[in-house]
């Protein structure tokens, strides 16, 4: 029987980091399902779910404890379940583009989250716009919206958050 681990890992930012944790999943006989890793600040940061036989995470355990000590990642691990499938709920895009501003993904979460949305992920980023120099800030999201819900509507209540927050924003069925 297969089982689900889900793998955190942070430290500082060096060439080599990636493999050498997906050495040690392999090594192990787990194979990465999913994976999101970024480099934040002068960290590197990496989310895995792996999946395996049952004495998985005894073999993880012992050698991501190696790792941790050898390298100064700070790693933990965890197992979990396959996510259920939601039923009656429609998958949707949002792309936010705005100037830089304290608050904004928060005011995204609130929004979706007070009309039963589902966040199922997100990414940020802040950049300098090219010709002047301001201070951006983008935001993607993948929602799953209720059956129930009137998109139409949530579209226009969408839009008009955006333009009292001044956000140019889009949201769209997401492609297959």
């Amino acid at each position: 029987m297969s089982q689900l681990i889900v793998i955190s890992a942070i430290g500082s930012d060096r060439t080599g980091v990636v493999q050498d944790l997906t050495k040690v999943v392999l090594g192990c006989g787990g194979n990465i399902e999913e994976s999101r890793m970024a480099t934040l600040g002068s960290e590197f940061a990496m989310l895995l779910l792996v999946s395996g036989n049952w004495h998985l995470r005894n073999r993880l355990d012992r050698e991501l404890e190696k790792l941790s000590e050898s390298s100064g990642l700070q790693i933990s691990v965890k197992e979990t379940d396959a996510k259920p499938v939601a039923a009656n709920r429609m998958p949707y895009f949002v792309d936010v583009l705005a100037l830089d501003q304290q608050g904004l993904v928060f005011n995204l979460a609130q929004f979706f989250t007070s009309r039963d949305i589902e966040i199922a992920d997100v990414t940020t980023h802040s950049y300098a716009a090219a010709h002047t120099g301001a201070p951006m800030f983008s935001v993607q999201m993948s929602v799953n919206v209720p059956s129930t819900v009137h998109v139409a509507q949530l579209r226009d209540e969408f839009h008009e958050l955006c333009e009292n927050l001044n956000l140019d924003a889009m949201f769209d069925a997401a492609k297959p």
